[in-house]
């Protein structure tokens, strides 16, 4: 395989555990690892150094608000933002928050956020980053289990962190607003025996305070990241100092070798969210090279709009934002005069032609990349030379519309928090590596294991299995829950769960999912398994089965209904029709989906976990359909199969 390098010998079965395939490597790895960054051993040398580099340079930008609209950058450079890391270090330590404590920071990305973490980077705190898409009470969940003593929080979610209160009231000393404080927020804090701070406010305390900064070690904890468990109860996930400068180091071997480096002149749109590891490490990269971080304004309509004011060089983004732009770009063609229609179809169909026969896409037709193609390279500020997906797949489709019209190298990534995010990327100008992830990056190991009860076989002619992936960008652990890293860690081998194919040329595919659990396109995880129960709580009907894939942004659902209670409503409401008749009837299922949502609403569930279309199945669930095992557990692969024109039909009606 092109891009791959054998490091271990594949092996069979042994009746203790299943067949392994090869370990493998990225081929840019064969004579070892790629070597650290000299002097850099933690996330505080990566500031550091850049800011003793690159005083000067423009680090973190905000639009500035002009009679009510967003404007222009306004920059902080890297001195100066260096300046109030100091003083906000010396504020966090005159809390009594040390090396060791745990600081939350909860709201959107902005350059408060930024200057938060890297206090905690100076002063060997964990950085815990808050958010509430994990579910009703992640907020409180987090705070009491990670033990947090001071929250850093946006102005308009300081009421969240108040609903927390009293019983995290036991761990939390001190909140810190991104912006302003009300009386009132000041007086129900105080009620507590705790203190509020505005920032301005906060930033004084230290200024009389002499902290010495700690010695951090590459083996230290520097965030703890919160991710989905099945069982509802987020993870904390221990990322290192040593992650994090490994994955730098493979990032930039990367980079160097496909010609794409990064530099201080480099511009990066921050506004996927920093509580993710895919943006932490981004911005990290960034922040190594002097580059500039300008943060979004905080409305996914003005995306396009922040684009063009900052004009960005590398655009990251989760496959959702790139289908908008996908579907806004088409309804611009549709709209278009004929003859416009006419030249784009040309221009596409030549440019994709000299691509998949493996010219570059720079070199494919530059002379349409002028005439045609130069407006979508505008419409995303005109600079982008890099554009990086990740957090879910990407639609073929899409990524094959944007490698051609985009004029920029549109890569797809795939990892894990617990990986540190990036552990594949595929590499530029590779067109065979469409609808893939690329290799490894060159600084883990990753192989296949076999799963033979889904059929998958990680030591046949197309090896087939669970991605399992060994090296130093690991996490440290489940923090706490140290029964759940013994689950996913086997001698050195993270289990990610994902079953991925390997590719002729090295590059993988994700295929499937081992676990119950899985993503929606905007990168959001449900634990289908715990909605089913809740779901199943609804007295009229008696089995669900729930449905979502990672190009799809909602849910939908099977539903056995309850034939008595769905008889009752019917004589009720003067419908007629046996019951398989009333399962097709459109008001019984407008019925049954209006009692789910009142229990989907009344267990406070986040609206990506709320079902938008369902199907109504007159006959139960069964193994004679081969739907159910022997315990009555649901066969997954079988329901789709099975169901597959029921799901495509209630997609398309739902949209």
């Amino acid at each position: 395989m092109k891009y791959l390098v054998e490091v271990e010998k594949g092996r069979e079965g042994d009746g203790a555990g299943p067949s392994v395939g090869p370990a493998y490597r990225n081929v840019l790895a064969k004579d070892g690892f790629p070597s650290p960054v000299p002097g850099l051993e933690t996330c505080w040398d990566v500031f550091r150094m850049s800011v003793e580099r690159n005083p000067d340079n423009r680090m973190l930008g905000r639009r500035e608000i002009v009679d009510g609209r967003a404007g222009e950058y306004v920059w902080l450079t890297y001195k100066e933002a260096y300046d109030i890391v100091i003083e906000l270090g010396a504020s966090i330590r005159s809390r009594g928050v040390g090396q060791g404590g745990r600081c939350g920071i909860y709201g959107v990305n902005c350059p408060e956020w930024i200057m938060t973490m890297e206090a905690c980077n100076a002063h060997g705190i964990y950085c815990v980053p808050l958010y509430d898409t994990l579910g009703a009470g992640a907020i409180e969940f987090i705070i009491c289990h990670a033990e947090i003593e001071i929250v850093f929080v946006e102005e308009k979610k300081i009421m969240e962190v108040l609903k927390t209160f009293p019983n995290t009231v036991k761990y939390l000393r001190t909140l810190v607003s991104f912006g302003k404080v009300t009386t009132e927020q000041k007086e129900e804090v105080e009620k507590f025996g705790l203190t509020i701070y505005s920032w301005n406010d906060f930033l004084l305390l230290g200024n009389n305070e002499q902290f010495d900064l700690p010695v951090n070690k590459k083996s230290d904890i520097c965030t703890i990241m919160y991710t989905s468990g099945t069982t509802g109860d987020p993870k904390g996930v221990m990322i290192s100092n040593d992650s994090i400068v490994t994955f730098i180091a493979g990032a930039n071997c990367l980079l160097g070798n496909a010609k794409a480096e990064l530099h201080d002149n480099d511009v990066y749109l921050s506004y996927l969210p920093l509580a993710h590891m895919f943006d932490r490490v981004i911005e990290e990269l960034f922040i190594l090279h002097g580059a500039s971080i300008g943060f979004w304004s905080g409305d996914i309509k003005l995306l396009v709009e922040d684009l063009g004011a900052l004009k960005p060089t590398i655009f990251c983004a989760v496959p959702r934002v790139l289908d908008r732009i996908y579907s806004g770009l088409q309804n611009k063609i549709s709209s278009g005069g004929f003859l416009k229609k006419i030249l784009f179809n040309f221009a596409y169909k030549s440019k994709l032609a000299n691509m998949s026969k493996g010219q570059k896409h720079e070199e494919a037709a530059p002379i349409f990349d002028k005439i045609v193609f130069s407006k979508v390279k505008q419409g995303l500020g005109g600079n982008v030379r890099i554009i990086l997906s990740g957090a879910a797949p990407l639609a073929t489709h899409v990524e094959t519309f944007l490698r051609v019209v985009s004029c920029a190298h549109v890569i797809q990534g795939y990892g894990l928090t617990e990986t540190c995010a990036g552990t594949f990327v595929s590499v530029p100008n590779e067109f065979s590596m469409l609808g893939t992830v690329g290799p490894p990056v060159p600084n883990v190991d990753v192989r296949l294991e076999s799963v033979p009860e889904m059929g998958y076989d990680a030591l046949s002619t197309t090896p087939r299995g669970e991605v399992c992936i060994r090296g130093s960008t690991l996490f440290s652990g489940y923090y706490k829950r140290e029964d759940l890293t013994k689950e996913v860690m086997i001698d050195g081998w993270f289990h990610t769960g994902d079953i991925g194919e390997w590719q002729p040329d090295g590059s993988l595919k994700i295929i499937d999912r081992k676990k119950n659990i899985f993503k929606l396109s905007q990168g959001e995880y449900v634990a289908v398994e715990n909605l089913e129960s809740i779901y199943g709580l609804v007295p009229t009907i008696d089995s669900i089965w729930i449905y979502g894939n990672s190009f799809e942004s909602f849910l939908v659902a099977v539903v056995n209904p309850n034939q008595q209670a769905l008889e009752r409503w019917a004589e009720e409401k003067g419908v007629t029709g046996d019951f398989a008749a009333l399962c097709e009837n459109s008001k019984a299922k407008e019925y049954i989906l209006e009692e789910i949502t009142k229990v989907a609403k009344s267990k406070k569930l986040k609206g990506f976990e709320i079902i938008r279309a369902l199907h109504l199945e007159p006959i139960p669930f069964d193994m004679d359909r081969d739907l159910l095992t022997p315990t009555y557990k649901k066969k997954r692969p079988q329901m789709l199969k099975y169901y597959q024109g029921v799901i495509n039909s209630l997609y398309e009606s739902a949209k």
